[in-house]
């Protein structure tokens, strides 16, 4: 089977200098992707932060996830991320979605998935080198164009189904049941197939948050916050699941144990974990990898290898860290070194002996 891509999306954006540094530092760790998420008033600018990176590494993939439609217009992104891709010529990509933080946080509304599908296509144009029809007095047209693929990052069904019918690529934060999964990549692929595209040949990534936690209690406990930040916005991905939610409404919950500003992004996990102890530890094991090294390894392997056998292959997989690092995450036991040291190398072991 496939062994795929690993990457993180947590970095020391202190300052451009810092994040070039940590960038390489990751990279000379073994982990084979970087990927910066772009929330305007909560992080430095990110394609300065890109191009800092890409004159400090050789090898690793860089990529936004995710930036949107909304903060920049999909013209400037296309620009933007070209201009990275000529300073790391084929390692780089750009990770698509609706907006979250940097949306929410100015005001705005998140983009609509016609919204985004224009969005994508006028990207993947101007980077193909096509002149596109925007309206105006000429047919856009970008002068340096790159091949630099597209990815979209979804969760709702619409979404998919849109990534299938004109992404290069779809990222998916659904948790980690298989069932789950296999819905998931089932919409991707029809949304392809309506279009006329072969719908095993869109790439196919997958972002799963990972509480790596020596105590398993404390892991368990973060588990069910990770559960419930997904039932927060995406109810729907427990029906796959067979699981329900037998508590309070979200919204009252979190107001009445001080939960801020959701179940995900709580500075206290362990307290916004145990806000939703009605959850059993299968809603934990639903939606996050979870534990010690070897449990979150061999979980990690255990959902790959299904998901294989049903004909599903990753080309990236995103270790989305829990509880977030501090800044700088460089220690010898911080999560970046010991993810990409006690956990990568097993879990690439595994894979290639599955192949």
């Amino acid at each position: 089977m496939r062994v795929p891509k690993f990457g993180i999306n947590r970095q020391d954006a202190e300052s451009p200098a810092r994040f070039a540094a940590d960038i390489a530092r990751i990279e000379s760790l073994g982990w084979d992707c970087a990927w910066l998420p772009d929330s305007q008033l909560r992080r430095r600018d990110t394609y300065v932060l890109l191009a800092a990176a890409a004159q400090a590494s050789e090898s690793i993939h860089l990529g936004t996830l995710l930036v949107n439609p909304v903060t920049r217009h999909p013209s400037v992104t296309a620009s933007s991320i070209a201009t990275i891709d000529e300073l790391a010529p084929g390692r780089v990509a750009l990770g698509f979605g609706a907006g979250d933080t940097a949306v929410r946080l100015s005001g705005l509304r998140p983009a609509r998935v016609a919204e985004m599908e224009d969005a994508i296509a006028l990207m993947r144009g101007l980077l193909a080198g096509d002149e596109i029809e925007v309206g105006a007095e000429r047919p856009a047209y970008l002068p340096f164009h790159r091949p630099v693929p597209v990815w979209l990052t979804a969760g709702g069904p619409r979404t998919l189904e849109m990534g299938g019918r004109v992404a290069d690529g779809v990222f998916m934060r659904v948790g980690t049941d298989q069932t789950t999964i296999a819905d998931t990549v089932s919409k991707i692929r029809r949304g392809a197939e309506d279009a006329g595209r072969d719908p095993l040949s869109i790439p196919l990534g997958i972002i799963f948050h990972t509480v790596f936690v020596d105590d398993p209690e404390e892991a368990r406990i973060m588990g069910k916050a990770m559960a419930a930040g997904y039932y927060e916005y995406s109810p729907m991905l427990f029906e796959p699941a067979g699981l329900t939610w037998d508590g309070p409404d979200p919204e009252i919950l979190k107001h009445e144990r001080g939960v801020w500003p959701d179940f995900h992004h709580d500075p206290d996990l362990l307290k916004a974990g145990r806000a939703v102890d009605f959850l059993a530890e299968s809603h934990a094991d639903a939606f996050s990898l979870h534990g010690t090294s070897e449990q979150v390894a061999e979980q990690l392997v255990s959902v790959l290898s299904e998901a294989a056998s049903d004909g599903i292959e990753f080309e990236h997989v995103v270790l989305h860290p829990i509880p977030n690092p501090p800044s700088p995450d460089d220690s010898d036991d911080g999560y970046t070194v010991r993810v990409a040291r006690e956990i990568l190398p097993r879990v690439r072991d595994r894979l290639a002996s599955m192949s």
